[in-house]
């Protein structure tokens, strides 16, 4: 979530949520109603979401698809608008 304002609205098209959180996992994403919405690995490069950064209606979610493909190593270019 490098660089992005906090808080920020994102869409979820489910209602399944994460409940207990293993001790390698951190906590980095919460919805309003506190339910995780994002982790990572303490360790390795783990990462997940549980809403849809790909979504329109999801704010700033090119770039944070630009952060992971960034941690994932993959260089990626501005897109004219």
């Amino acid at each position: 979530f490098e660089g992005l304002p906090s808080p920020f609205i994102a869409t979820r098209y489910h209602s399944l949520i994460v409940t207990d959180i293993p001790d390698c996992l951190e906590v980095n994403a919460q919805s309003d109603d506190t339910h995780v919405m994002g982790f990572r690995h303490t360790s390795l490069p783990i990462h997940g979401v549980q809403f849809h950064p790909e979504s329109i209606a999801t704010e700033h979610g090119h770039a944070m698809i630009g952060n992971f493909l960034k941690l994932c190593g993959i260089n990626t270019r501005p897109v004219p608008a």
